[in-house]
């Protein structure tokens, strides 16, 4: 009686010292998508990070910062992606990054929601950011989907800020793989 006591102690405490840090993997994905002239369009950023700290039975302890490279926005459409990262656009050179810190992190009737600072192009609103986590071992997966308006940022000058051939609404959806860190 005594040794399993001792044992689940041991497991008890090894399971609260394990990292609740999470590290992304190379197959994860951030998509958005619009639509110019009638006509959807989906595009991704090649170059992000994300720093995830998420134990889901201490949730107010999360933390999530993503932060992503505004000139890897690809469309597979050489006008568009010529475009995106240029002044009007993105403003890559004088905003070469967008970030989301998360504030707090709660659990949902369908997953979980994120709630915090997305900062593109200078300007920063509050956003809510639902998803799902499936942890397996030392494995998770998070996706998730949320939907913003471009002009909200600034994204958009001149002739393009109206929706008049460029919509307002963009979705943008993630789905990040990650290991447990060491």
């Amino acid at each position: 009686m005594k040794r399993a006591f001792v044992a689940l102690a041991l497991l008890a405490e090894t399971s609260a010292a394990q990292a609740a840090d999470w590290k992304i993997l190379p197959d994860s994905a951030l998509t958005f998508s619009g639509e110019q002239a009638g006509e959807k369009f989906t595009g991704r950023f090649s170059r992000f990070d994300a720093k995830i700290s998420l134990d889901p039975q201490k949730l107010g302890e999360a933390k999530i910062v993503v932060t992503l490279d505004v000139a890897s926005a690809a469309t597979g459409d050489k006008q568009r992606d010529t475009a995106l990262p240029d002044k009007d656009w993105f403003d890559q050179k004088t905003f070469p990054q967008a970030r989301f810190e998360s504030r707090r992190v709660t659990r949902t009737a369908t997953g979980y929601e994120a709630v915090g600072d997305l900062t593109l192009r200078g300007a920063s609103k509050q956003i809510h950011l639902p998803f799902t986590l499936a942890i397996d071992g030392r494995k998770a997966e998070v996706k998730g989907h949320a939907d913003l308006r471009r002009d909200a940022f600034g994204v958009g000058q001149g002739q393009w800020a109206s929706d008049e051939w460029v919509a307002f609404d963009v979705g943008v959806d993630f789905d990040l793989k990650a290991e447990q860190a060491d």
